[in-house]
């Protein structure tokens, strides 16, 4: 076992300033991706700086008509989350449809939108709605935070304190399961705002979250679920695995946008 640190400073300012100290550093809060990376020897930080606990990162509250929740909120308090239920039934849902009991009350919207895993639901959700992410040093915007597979705007020392929602006159996300890991093989978050405008985002797809702009445009012209059929979606938003080649993956997704925008409907 090669020698690691361990901190829980009591305060962000704290926590910040250890990372500074140190750039080998690395943050935990659920810690649901970066433990397996540590058993695997994928990584080897100096210290783990803990910030699970930290006041600073955990509250949900409305936002004139949105809502801001906290980095640290584990994916059971969203799910439960009465302000979140009220607001964005859609997310709460979604949160409570994360992974397995044990995963849902440890990992935190922060950590999953921080670690922008293909697979993971948060970043469909806050691509879709049109969110934005409040970090120790500025606010910004979901098409900008999202910067491809595993990889975000986030600079060093630079932590996700917040994300903030908008209203939303419906939304609806739906995810095909891959049967063994329960992970999801291709998840939609489809989302109508309330200025009318249609949103669609897409994880799953092996290269990050994207939106559906084809569809998009299609739906905001009046035309019908139905027609989804003939709408181009670029197969190079896609990779294959074991699991699913990239065009059965982009079927997939057409399939599950429809049943989304059905359920919406």
């Amino acid at each position: 076992m090669y020698d690691l640190g361990y901190s829980r400073p009591a305060t962000l300012a704290k926590a910040l300033e250890l990372l500074q100290q140190d750039d080998l550093a690395q943050l935990v809060s659920g810690g649901q991706t970066l433990m397996p990376v540590l058993r695997a020897r994928l990584a080897a930080p100096s210290q783990l700086v803990d910030i699970a606990r930290l006041d600073d990162l955990r509250q949900i509250c409305t936002i004139g008509a949105g809502i801001e929740i906290g980095a640290g909120m584990t994916h059971a308090e969203v799910a439960a989350s009465p302000v979140v239920r009220a607001h964005l039934p859609a997310l709460a849902a979604l949160a409570g449809g994360i992974g397995d009991a044990q995963i849902r009350h440890r990992g935190t919207i922060g950590g999953s939108i921080a670690n922008n895993d293909p697979a993971a639901c948060y970043p469909s959700a806050v691509l879709a709605l049109g969110a934005r992410v409040q970090t120790n040093l500025r606010m910004l915007d979901a098409e900008a935070f999202f910067a491809g597979m595993f990889a975000t705007a986030l600079e060093p020392g630079e932590i996700v304190t917040a994300v903030h929602f908008p209203a939303c006159a419906v939304a609806c996300y739906l995810k095909f399961r891959n049967p063994a890991s329960r992970f999801a093989l291709v998840g939609v978050f489809a989302a109508r705002l309330a200025s009318d405008e249609h949103r669609i985002a897409i994880i799953g797809g092996g290269n990050g979250v994207f939106r559906w702009h084809e569809a998009e445009r299609h739906l905001d012209r009046g035309a019908g679920v139905d027609g989804l059929d003939t709408v181009p979606l670029d197969l190079a938003n896609f990779t294959g695995d074991i699991h699913g080649s990239a065009d059965y993956r982009r079927h997939v997704a057409k399939v599950i946008t429809r049943r989304a925008l059905t359920q919406m409907a």
